[in-house]
């Protein structure tokens, strides 16, 4: 098997793709439903191959409330396992973002960025939500403001 690395294009690419996918709590199925986690795991599976899963780091059950608190930030520790973790602001095209929907809140939803303005800043970002299903939208000053964490898929 050729092995492709996981480039910005490659990526952004695969993850265009997934636009329209309705939203599907905890599923992750291109064309028939995701939740923002099921995405980053599908686009994950298109651009770098299986899924870095083993009995040791199954993917966690989680729950759908925004506001929940707690010590450990469940979703950034498996995305350091099988990520490149980023300042925030070297975050570009590719990168995942993980944002923090409230205050005191453990980051809960992923985003994956999709084009930047001409000055390089990210400006539009694709992800899935419960109202809409993946759609890519503008990364607006209040999602910029919940961006809690930022990672790069490995090999690009």
């Amino acid at each position: 098997m050729i092995h492709t690395p996981a480039t910005s294009a490659r990526i952004v690419k695969a993850t265009r793709c997934w636009i329209g996918t309705p939203y599907h709590d905890q599923a992750s199925v291109r064309g028939v439903g995701c939740d923002c986690l099921g995405l980053l795991r599908g686009v994950w599976r298109d651009v770098v191959g299986p899924e870095p899963l083993d009995d040791t780091r199954p993917v966690p059950p989680y729950s759908r409330d925004w506001g929940e608190a707690g010590p450990v930030e469940v979703l950034a520790e498996a995305a350091r396992a099988a990520m490149v973790e980023l300042n925030i602001s070297e975050a570009c095209t590719g990168d995942v973002i993980l944002f923090r929907m409230r205050a005191g809140a453990i980051a809960k939803h992923v985003g994956i960025l999709s084009e930047n303005d001409r000055s390089g800043r990210p400006q539009k970002f694709i992800h899935a939500y419960e109202r809409t299903g993946v759609v890519e939208e503008r990364l607006t000053i209040a999602w910029r403001r919940r961006i809690a964490y930022a990672f790069r898929f490995p090999e690009r």
